[in-house]
């Protein structure tokens, strides 16, 4: 079997190779072979090590998803009412692990072809040619048995439900920090992180290089700086308690004005994994406090103190039986600016991820963690070993009539247009073609517009939203 897609790196093809039952792979890269051999000591060691000859204390691995999206009935005003892009993620991370001593990097390559002139793609679709990762570390032994791991440089990072801080998966760019980064691993789940960094400004940021896919090396500045820590414990009510707490501390730059956010963020979660023949749960809550400003206009001066908060709470049930099919019900709360309040209330989502909540983002992405007051159902079932499905139904309130609408840019700052933002229906499949090497994930979103996204002043009048993408991924 042959395939291929563009190379965004030499703009020409990538293909591959797949013969005898999945025991011989080549890959060719623009009319090259990058390596060949043995399938199954590719799928153990990964393609490139196997290549290398898997030396030890080496790890080397990779990615290539290609993403094909469209989007009709647009949601977000001051973009185009339909749309569609390929989207490319290339990944490549090395690291020598020496005991006890680490170095590594990892390169990521996102770029968009397609979209058009007044796309809402930005900086979350496109970030070409960049060294997210590039650090150092050091692992030892600590009192007890415990693990103790010290990382400095440049770092992604995934910390608790990844609501606040992760390293994106369904999104073509991620966040990535620059600073050090800290963890101890106990017993029993028992974990502890704690971290200080600049996060990472991804560039460009202007409509021309985005749509030009420009490389332009990302910044960080101590002008913006995050820290926090977060401390799990295992076997607290059946499940698992989490107990966190963020800072971030921005101020305008020469060339970068900011709102000047100054926030804090403590919260507290408590999970139990999803289990054949058991309830679960996920209960997260956080408040924020500090002081922002409205603008980042230099004439704005004005420090509002802050007050917000985030809940999320979710009751699952995995039934026995072949397909293990799993039921929960979801609601969200995350607070919106409230008029005539004293005190700036909408949340600050910090450097979360919301596929895995909230739906499809990239051409899509209506509903986050702010604005928003949401009920849902969900149904997840296993068919066989290699792919899943899920299906959901969410209905989408406003927190606050005067705020604008949760991600979609939608606003009346009157207040008239009511609360109801809409029915959100969501589906996915997920199947592994090759393991370890090739695997699809497809899946579809309608947005049906309530009273809100259809009367609201700046509201599209559009229709209803479609969106749809197919994503291949090939692991090496």
């Amino acid at each position: 079997m042959i395939f291929g897609f563009p190379d965004p790196v030499r703009k020409g093809r990538v293909s591959f190779l797949l013969s005898g039952a999945g025991r011989t792979a080549l890959a060719v890269v623009g009319g090259g072979v990058l390596l060949a051999g043995n399938a199954g000591a590719a799928l153990a060691q990964g393609w490139l090590e196997t290549a290398l000859g898997a030396p030890e204390g080496l790890t080397v691995k990779g990615e290539v998803r290609a993403r094909v999206e469209g989007i009709d009935g647009q949601f977000r005003p001051n973009a185009a009412h339909d749309d569609a892009l390929l989207a490319l993620k290339t990944t490549l991370q090395v690291e020598y692990d020496g005991g006890p001593w680490r170095v590594g990097g990892e390169l990521w390559d996102a770029r968009a072809y397609g979209e058009k002139s007044n796309s809402s793609a930005g900086t979350n679709e496109v970030d070409a040619m960049e060294l997210v990762q590039a650090y150092v570390g050091l692992d030892f032994d600590m009192a007890g048995g415990t693990k103790g791991q010290l990382t400095a440089g440049r770092f992604t990072m995934n910390v608790g439900s990844r609501r606040l801080v992760a390293r994106q998966a369904f999104r073509n760019t991620t966040n990535a920090f620059t600073g050090a980064n800290f963890q101890w691993k106990g017993h029993g789940g028992d974990q502890f992180t704690a971290f200080w960094a600049m996060p990472q400004l991804r560039l460009p940021d202007d409509r021309e290089g985005i749509h030009d896919n420009s490389v332009k090396w990302d910044k960080e500045t101590t002008g913006l700086q995050f820290y926090g820590a977060s401390f799990t414990k295992g076997g607290v009510l059946g499940g698992t308690l989490e107990v966190y707490a963020y800072g971030l501390d921005e101020r305008d730059g020469a060339d970068r004005p900011t709102r000047n956010r100054h926030l804090y963020t403590p919260g507290l979660r408590a999970w139990r994994k999803p289990t054949v023949g058991k309830f679960d749960y996920d209960l997260e809550g956080a408040y924020q406090f500090g002081s922002t400003r409205l603008t980042t206009s230099g004439a704005d001066v004005t420090d509002l103190d802050v007050s917000a908060y985030l809940i999320h709470a979710e009751l699952g049930r995995t039934f026995g039986g072949g397909w293990q099919p799993r039921l929960s019900a979801d609601f969200d709360l995350g607070s919106g600016d409230k008029a005539g309040s004293k005190s700036y209330n909408r949340f600050d989502t910090l450097f979360g991820a919301r596929r895995f909540d909230f739906g499809p983002t990239s051409l899509y992405g209506a509903i986050g963690r702010f604005n928003l007051m949401s009920g849902g159902v969900r149904g997840e079932v296993k068919p066989d070993k290699v792919s899943d499905i899920m299906v959901m139904y969410r209905a989408l309130w406003l927190d606050s009539k005067t705020d604008s609408f949760s991600s979609t840019g939608v606003r009346d700052a009157a207040g008239e247009s009511g609360r109801f933002g809409g029915h959100q229906i969501e589906a996915r499949y997920r199947r592994t073609l090759i393991p370890d090497v090739l695997r699809v994930d497809t899946g579809v979103a309608y947005l049906a517009k309530g009273r809100f996204l259809k009367e609201a002043p700046n509201a599209p009048q559009s229709g209803d939203t479609k969106y749809g993408y197919v994503d291949l991924y090939f692991d090496f």
